[in-house]
């Protein structure tokens, strides 16, 4: 039986925070190479004898200071580099599985760049296994759901991405879905149709980043041409009041960074960010980290600082965190337990 609907206004304002990090939620927008802390970085470049450009720690953390997508995207890629066994893969991925378990995040759907890594030698094997066995070991050891998302890097060519798909098929059952990530300016979605046409005739499920620095025509063809079933980012969409009509009318999911968003200047600061005006507009918007290693906060510090610089309120938690389960690839039955033992939180809270 579902609970009664919670009432917000009984929960006070000073412990919102708390709310926030207890609730459980899940995290849809997650690139796991953009979990690497620097200290992990460090200790797989020395198991691995690699030689990265940084004298410690401290001056890795340094280099975090980037003024867009691409600046960013240089140090992603270098940190990548230290990547090159099977269980160098599955310790990235459960660090992070266990920070997401400890932040109540019950389910994730995690990005992977297998083509930063099979560009370097690296069987795509290797990358796939390592991943899923942290995947299968999260829902055993720690009650996590986790699946994995394969994607395209878009600054590179729909043909590289049609070899990257038939290198991955022989594992297929193994993730559940295609992304397009990377450098948005300049590489439209349409970019990559044929592939993503491919990858719908083989069932899988279809996201694409649009609409983070690129702008709302990005998002039109994402969901025209794609077809996608979630827009990852997508805070443009607002400048297009018939885009947003779309959004609401199709309920298609936004999977928003905040934190991501400042830290790429994408807002000048988060008192600015548009995440209540897409709520207040019926989109089904949700929080998530994007490469919280790098830009400053996993999921209960990009939920608690948007809503101390923003406002918004118990109510508006409770929608992104349903929002965020409704959103999952997950089974019907998963997510009504989720949105069920959300209800209870709030209504015990």
């Amino acid at each position: 039986m579902t609970p009664h609907a919670p009432n917000f206004s009984a929960i006070p304002a000073e412990r919102l925070p708390e709310l926030l990090r207890t609730m459980p939620k899940a995290e849809l927008h997650m690139h796991i190479e953009g979990s690497l802390e620097p200290e992990l970085i460090f200790a797989l470049a020395q198991r691995n004898g690699v030689s990265i450009p940084y004298a410690s720690v401290e001056d890795l953390r340094k280099a975090y200071a980037f003024t867009n997508l691409q600046s960013f995207l240089d140090i992603y890629y270098a940190g990548a580099s230290v990547l090159l066994k099977e269980q160098d893969f599955y310790d990235m991925a459960w660090a992070y599985l266990q920070r997401a378990a400890a932040e109540n995040v019950v389910r994730t759907e995690m990005f992977f760049d297998p083509q930063t890594h099979t560009a370097r030698g690296v069987a795509m094997e290797t990358v796939v296994s390592g991943l899923h066995r942290a995947c299968v070991d999260a829902q055993a050891q720690l009650g996590v759901s986790a699946a994995l998302i394969l994607c395209f890097l878009r600054h590179l060519s729909e043909e590289e991405a049609f070899a990257t798909l038939e290198q991955a098929l022989p594992y297929r059952d193994k993730f559940i879905g295609i992304g397009l990530d990377s450098s948005e300016v300049g590489h439209p979605p349409e970019k990559f149709a044929r592939v993503f046409a491919r990858c719908r005739e083989l069932g899988f499920h279809l996201v694409a980043h649009a609409g983070e620095e690129g702008p709302p025509a990005y998002v039109w063809t994402a969901l025209d041409l794609l077809k996608v079933e979630r827009v990852d980012h997508g805070v443009q969409s607002s400048k297009d009041a018939a885009l947003m009509r779309r959004l609401a009318a199709d309920r298609i999911a936004l999977t928003v960074c905040p934190l991501s968003n400042l830290k790429l200047c994408v807002f000048p600061d988060l008192a600015q960010h548009n995440l209540g005006a897409l709520l207040d507009a019926g989109l089904v918007a949700t929080v998530n980290s994007d490469d919280p290693a790098y830009f400053g906060g996993y999921m209960n510090e990009n939920f608690v600082q948007t809503f101390a610089a923003t406002g918004l309120t118990a109510q508006q938690a409770f929608q992104l965190a349903d929002n965020s389960f409704v959103a999952s690839f997950a089974t019907a039955a998963d997510k009504q337990a989720w949105r069920d033992r959300l209800q209870a939180h709030f209504a015990g809270f």
